[in-house]
């Protein structure tokens, strides 16, 4: 059941809302070489569940915060309250904290291509008798490439998780997403996405999202995706966030 159950846990939480520009990353699992501009700051207030037949998980809320350091840098910190249910237990409490940094090293404007890496920490922050969040240090390596075409955009790459601890093993991640930008208020799009095992006895995962982004204005916008696993049949996962850009 452990095992089971730390599928679940961190296959919601893999790459959750690791962002980038206005219309990246959350709500969807893949990210895209995008920074925020220079001098400038992103928020976000957001929940993103993943639902199963026997075991639930959720943020409860998180928030995250991106920053434009310098040009095509931007630094990420993301932290929150979690929700887990685990047959008959229940338990909300501080989920593992996230700390990194996007970097855009292509950035070719006439061709609309970029290219960038984006590294996470997960930072341990509960005990092992604490089902939520995660008991060791993680580390996420990824590359992510987008090519924009007018209104059509679209993006993705891999990464390679380090992911220490008993029954452990280290995993790849990796996915693509297209979306379309209808109107300046709203943008639909969806993603396909691969997760190798991140456990000794576990198994792989393929599932998409479906979602967008609605502009209330150039400050303020609403998030939302909804997804499925292709494997795991009785898993849905979803995303609902705030976004404040200044």
């Amino acid at each position: 059941m452990n095992s089971a159950f730390n599928k679940i846990w961190r296959t919601t939480f893999l790459l959750i809302i690791f962002t980038s520009a206005v219309f990246a990353g959350p709500p969807f699992n893949t990210d895209d070489p995008v920074p925020v501009d220079f001098l400038h700051w992103e928020f976000y207030m957001a929940s993103s569940y993943q639902l199963g037949k026997n075991n639930d998980a959720a943020t409860l809320p998180h928030f995250e915060v991106n920053y434009g350091a310098v040009p095509n840098v931007q630094i990420h910190l993301l932290a929150g309250m979690g929700y887990v249910k685990e047959d008959a237990n229940h338990q909300y409490g501080f989920m593992t904290a996230e700390l990194g940094f996007k970097y855009r090293f292509i950035d070719d404007e006439k061709d609309g291509f970029q290219a960038g890496i984006f590294p996470l920490i997960e930072l341990p922050t509960t005990s092992k008798e604490n089902l939520v969040g995660n008991q060791n240090l993680q580390t996420f390596l990824p590359v992510w490439i987008q090519k924009s075409w007018g209104k059509f955009t679209t993006y993705g790459g891999a990464g390679y998780w380090i992911n220490p601890g008993e029954n452990n093993k280290n995993s790849v991640f990796a996915g693509w997403q297209a979306q379309y930008d209808f109107t300046e208020t709203l943008s639909l799009g969806g993603e396909l996405y691969y997760e190798s095992p991140i456990t000794k006895d576990g198994s792989y995962d393929t599932a998409f999202k479906v979602g967008g982004f609605i502009n209330v204005n150039e400050e303020n916008h609403i998030l939302f995706s909804v997804g499925h696993s292709f494997k795991n049949t009785d898993v849905v996962s979803g995303y609902l966030g705030y976004q404040l850009t200044i």
